[in-house]
């Protein structure tokens, strides 16, 4: 055998790490940068930065912030508008800031140079939105401490402006921005301009919200000297085509979430930036006619972290429709490139990019964002600039500046931002730039839905209860469909041995990016509610739940018979229930009975049925007000009273049901039973999961 010389030797070595070097790159080096590896949108990323806001303005320049409280995503969406109309009109320079990203110890130091504005969405009955409590608790602390100043007027140099969005048919109707504007006041903080609200029960939101910024502006000027100028549309991102990079591309997002999925892999926690994709157990109609769904889904978070507790919610992320992606692209001049490679970054190093990129057209837009939301009147304004022709233009700066044109041309007819553009001019609308559509288009949001099961019975499956939400509109000629309850509707289908489901003629990338849906998968996570069974289950309960609104009530007496077989002594269980019909829609019949087995006496279940008697109709309060001592009855026992549902109608009125039947069972003045009731709120013996 021939021998190795110390030369052939080192060859070979220098050869075997040649190979090793070339088929370990992209692995274990030169591995490619992912530019939104360290986003929040990354779900394992740890968040760097600084958490001081002055040391941030000082970094990048500012001299204006717009704190935003938002639950979801409108109040981002205004905060993101006002920085840029301070920046394109006024020269400010301007930043949005998440409140939960930053401390507030240091607000007694904010220089009388630079202004603050907060808008604040009101969340639940008064309460911050997820992403305000821990600011809500420091500013609303019994006294909170500042980092320099212990005077009684510590913030008497902050410069504030705030506007709060809120609903009317809520007891606590703008709390938020209330009672922030009282205790900054009190603290010695000087507010620019009238404290604005928003009222979304009134579906004047958007019209509030245009009424209060013109003279909020005008007083920001004379207090900071600022000089209006002709706004231009000014980018926030830059959009590089990426000619070399195909979708094909591992390093391309095409609809993941963050890093984790991309790489195929889901790691907890699982929450608001950080889906987990469950797989669909079971999905089953529940109504009997042709013409309407209602779906009962099962959900299967076994393989995950994820725990509820009865009375939670369940978020689920949507994907939009297939037509409505393809006329959105049509729209605006991006068919043709839709599965182009795009890199978005920011022009700011406050602006954060609301998706992961590299991405495509068709990605970005039919994962990332609301093209199916109702259209601002600010923005058709902003898009006028961008129109075909000139005639098309001077429609568009019409629309966009006269309330009562924009509400005959758009609002009536229900018209999302490609209908609404369409409308005006069949397009393409080729010049808008894809950076002022990102900018002026909400990202998209989780839709909550109220679990509709009990931990207790199956803690690792989450029930949904929702009705598919597809509504005609007279006279406009089309029909307005829900994005997420027709997306579930197709993935009912497809359970169900539809090889094709196009619910209401949708489509929907079902199998979700790169097939990582495929077997019947819906992108998942909980939020907490305080929405609970007392923790003594002999403790009456009272429910009220018309329609849907019975979900969580599912729950609780699903849990009540569970105690009940395990020997615990459960208290009465009382349930208002309404639909329309008992042979159409009347859910969970069959179970109610089973469950009656079970409890016994203990429950006692009113149905009613609205259109039974065409002659009159019957809703859940009439059944509460004719049982009326029975409700005075519990309460005097401290039981629990709950209602689900529509807020704007039936909660309203179910409140003031049960205040008559306390002024007529207890014999107490009028203003003494509203008083009552608004006690029983106050200490959360009455409490609401209600919707506008």
């Amino acid at each position: 055998m021939a021998q190795i010389d110390s030369l052939d030797l080192i060859v070979l070595v220098l050869l075997l790490l040649g190979s090793v070097a070339y088929f370990t790159k992209g692995t274990y080096w030169a591995v490619p940068k992912d530019p939104y590896a360290a986003s929040a949108l990354n779900g394992s990323a740890i968040k760097k930065g600084t958490r001081n806001i002055l040391e941030k303005m000082d970094e990048s320049n500012k001299n204006c912030v717009v704190f935003y409280g938002s639950q979801t995503g409108t109040a981002e969406d205004y905060a993101s508008r006002l920085a840029k109309e301070g920046s394109s009109r006024f020269g400010l320079k301007t930043m949005t800031a998440d409140l939960e990203e930053y401390d507030y110890e240091n607000l007694d130091q904010f220089p009388d140079d630079k202004v603050a504005f907060f808008v604040m969405a009101t969340y639940g009955e008064g309460e911050p939105t997820d992403n305000a409590v821990e600011f809500w608790e420091f500013i609303n602390g019994e006294s909170p401490s500042f980092s320099e100043s212990s005077d009684e007027k510590p913030l008497k140099n902050l410069k504030y402006v705030t506007f709060g969005l809120g609903n009317n048919t809520y007891e606590h109707y703008n709390s938020m921005v209330r009672n922030l504007d009282k205790i900054l006041t009190r603290f010695g903080a000087k507010r620019i301009g009238t404290a604005g609200e928003g009222d979304d029960g009134a579906g004047t939101m958007e019209e509030d919200f245009l009424a209060w910024k013109e003279p909020m502006w005008q007083a920001l000027q004379e207090e900071m000297g600022l000089e209006e100028r002709e706004a231009s549309y000014e980018p926030s991102f830059s959009v590089e085509e990426k000619d070399d990079i195909t979708k094909e591309d591992p390093n391309v997002y095409l609809g993941e979430p963050n890093k984790n999925h991309l790489e195929g892999s889901q790691k907890g926690p699982f929450g608001a930036s950080n889906p987990y994709i469950a797989p669909i157990a079971e999905s089953r109609e529940l109504f009997t006619v042709k013409d309407r769904n209602c779906l009962h889904i099962e959900v299967d978070v076994s393989g995950s972290n994820i725990n509820y507790t009865t009375g939670d919610h369940i978020a689920v992320w949507p994907t939009n429709a297939g037509m409505e992606v393809d006329r959105f692209l049509k729209t605006f001049g991006l068919d043709e490139k839709r599965h182009t490679v795009i890199s978005v970054k920011g022009l700011d190093p406050t602006a954060k990019v609301p998706f992961p990129t590299p991405t495509t057209y068709d990605a970005a837009v039919r994962y990332h964002m609301e093209i199916c939301a109702p259209v601002s009147r600010q923005f058709m304004d902003t898009l006028a600039e961008f129109a075909p022709t000139e005639e098309s233009k001077k429609e568009m700066k019409k629309i966009g500046t006269d309330p009562d044109y924009f509400k005959e041309k758009i609002v009536n007819h229900y018209y999302n931002i490609a209908q609404a553009v369409n409308s005006v001019h069949p397009g393409p609308w080729s010049k808008v730039p894809f950076s002022c559509l990102i900018e002026s288009i909400n990202k998209i949001q989780v839709r909550y839905y109220s679990i509709s099961s009990s931990s207790l019975v199956q803690p690792k499956k989450i029930s949904i209860t929702a009705v598919v939400e597809s509504i005609r509109v007279p006279g406009a000629g089309h029909v307005v469909k829900g994005v997420t309850t027709n997306y579930l509707l197709a993935l009912k289908q497809k359970q169900n041995g539809d090889p094709e489901p196009s619910p209401h003629g949708l489509t929907y990338e079902i199998t979700g990016p790169r097939n990582k849906y495929d077997g019947i998968h819906v992108p998942v996570h909980v939020r907490h509610s305080n929405f609970k069974l007392p923790s003594d289950p002999s403790k009456p309960i009272i429910m009220v739940g018309p329609g849907t609104g019975v979900a969580p009530f599912r729950g609780f007496v699903q849990e009540r018979a569970e105690q009940a077989k395990r020997g615990d002594n459960v208290g009465e269980t009382v349930l208002f229930y309404g639909c329309r019909r008992k042979s159409e829609d009347w859910l969970y019949k069959d179970e109610w009975e089973a469950y009656k087995s079970v409890l016994g006496d203990k429950l006692i279940v009113f149905n009613a049925f609205s259109r039974e008697d065409p002659n009159k109709k019957h809703y859940v309060q009439h059944d509460i007000a004719a049982n009326g001592k029975l409700v005075n009855d519990l309460l005097m026992k401290k039981a629990n009273f709950y209602v689900c549902g529509d807020a704007a109608h039936m909660a309203r009125e179910v409140n003031d049901v049960l205040a008559q039947i306390v002024e007529k069972e207890r014999g107490v003045p009028k203003e003494k039973a509203e008083q009552i009731v608004k006690g029983m709120r106050s200490s959360g013996q009455y409490q609401e999961d209600v919707w506008s």
